[in-house]
């Protein structure tokens, strides 16, 4: 009797579980948003923590790092020019007349002087262009592009909808190629998604109460954006303006914080 009841039991629990899993499946969208972050291409200012570190560890290299050959050969030239003000020691003149290391570090400094660094503001800085990645260069980037949802059309991330025998990773990659084209490429650092949200569309939808989202954190490498997306590459604060709240709040979540 006891078995028979455990049977019962755990029979009408999977029955429950099916139910619910196949009213979830047909009352809900299940979406993948795909969040593609261009990181810096030129090193962010270092915030005062970074820069105690960094003299920490410069500090450290000096006291247990071994004399380079410059330091020697300067030390070495030293020594050459005092055994020259003695007219009765040996001075190897070979020595004598080549490029001291004083005279090659005077050359190394007139060129560095002379050297001017690019500039860091680009074209598309300048023009507020945000539909290149090619912009914001010390800071991180977000892709957003124009996704219809229902009647309405939104500035949000890249977003597709699942279909039967997709893993959601393979939804993202086919959620990316449809709406960004096949020229841009990516780096996905997980089979895993990283953040969750959950929205009911105004009206049902084919039957549907709303969309569960699962955002996938991808690193731009290269390639363009199809320019039909309207993409937009943009920074943190900038998505705190163009996102809705709540969905923003969740995306923020999974990317690393700015410091400057």
């Amino acid at each position: 009797m006891i078995k028979m009841f455990l049977r019962k039991l755990i029979f009408s629990e999977i029955s429950l579980s099916h139910r619910i899993l196949i009213r979830d499946k047909s009352s809900w969208d299940l979406v993948t948003g795909v969040c593609v972050e261009r990181l810096p291409v030129v090193t962010p200012p270092l915030n005062d923590i970074q820069k105690k570190f960094k003299n920490m560890l410069g500090t450290l290299e000096i006291e247990k790092s071994l004399k380079s050959n410059h330091e020697l050969r300067k030390e070495n030239d030293k020594v050459q020019a005092e055994l020259l003000k003695n007219e009765s020691a040996d001075v190897d003149m070979d020595i004598v007349s080549k490029i001291t290391a004083q005279d090659f570090e005077d050359a190394s400094k007139e060129e560095f002087d002379s050297f001017k660094f690019g500039d860091i503001e680009t074209e598309a800085d300048k023009k507020g262009d945000r539909s290149t990645h090619n912009r914001f260069l010390q800071r991180h980037l977000v892709l957003v592009t124009q996704v219809k949802l229902g009647n309405d059309i939104k500035t949000i991330l890249p977003h597709g909808v699942w279909t039967e025998g997709e893993t959601l990773r393979q939804t993202a990659e086919r959620t990316l190629l449809e709406n960004c084209g096949s020229d841009i490429k990516v780096k996905f650092l997980s089979n895993a998604p990283s953040g969750y949200y959950k929205y009911k569309y105004p009206s049902e939808v084919n039957g549907k109460i709303g969309a569960k989202v699962f955002f996938y954190y991808a690193n731009y490498q290269s390639g363009e954006i199809d320019k039909k997306s309207k993409p937009n590459w943009l920074t943190r604060k900038e998505l705190t303006e163009m996102l809705p709240e709540k969905y923003n709040k969740c995306v923020q979540s999974f990317l690393i914080e700015e410091t400057f």
